[in-house]
């Protein structure tokens, strides 16, 4: 299949998710993000975790922002994507305060403010990846701009997946830049993906 193939596929593959996440009524998004946090915080990775970069969800992604104030409860180092003007990529930054280190970013979601220290990638012990469609074998479809790929291509630690179960695909074609995920998780499984 040629990248141009590769690419409109990947395109299709996002409009029929996307429709599928906005037919989740906004209100009834809560209870399996909730759950999704659950499955996360009972989870060995996160317990074994001293360091953990989440994300600051999008309205369309499991909001996992508890997960935030819980790690800072319980000591661990956590981190946040912030965007880079220089390289034009992301990078972590450690979040202290989960309401005055996070301000509005480049792309209108919410980033770690200027002041706060980076954290080396390849220091991350659990990495929470948002997407549009994931499949069971570790696939992640992002928003097509590559900034996660690239992100997660220099992280050492367990890479897992957080998603509705409306974001499963049967299967999601692959680039050479794509980045496979350790695990997924959705409101009502925790899925290791197969070595």
């Amino acid at each position: 299949m040629t990248a141009t193939a590769v690419q409109q596929q990947k395109a299709r593959m996002r409009s029929d998710t996307r429709r599928r996440i906005d037919a989740i009524p906004a209100g009834e998004r809560a209870a399996p993000a909730t759950e999704i946090c659950e499955r996360l915080r009972s989870s060995a990775h996160w317990r074994r975790s001293k360091s953990v970069l989440l994300f600051a969800p999008l309205s369309d992604e499991p909001n996992i922002r508890s997960l935030l104030e819980l790690g800072l409860a319980e000591g661990k180092s956590v981190a946040i994507p912030g965007y880079v003007e220089a390289s034009a990529s992301y990078a972590a930054f450690q979040i202290r305060d989960s309401v005055h280190d996070l301000v509005p970013g480049r792309f209108q979601v919410p980033e770690p403010r200027m002041g706060c220290p980076p954290m080396a990638l390849n220091q991350l012990d659990l990495i929470l990846v948002p997407g549009v469609a994931f499949d069971l074998n570790g696939r992640r479809l992002g928003r097509g701009k590559g900034f996660y790929d690239r992100l997660l291509s220099e992280v050492r630690g367990v890479c897992c997946g957080v998603l509705f179960e409306e974001q499963l695909v049967p299967q999601i074609p692959v680039e050479p830049h794509d980045v496979r995920l350790n695990c997924l998780v959705t409101p009502k499984r925790w899925h290791d993906v197969p070595a």
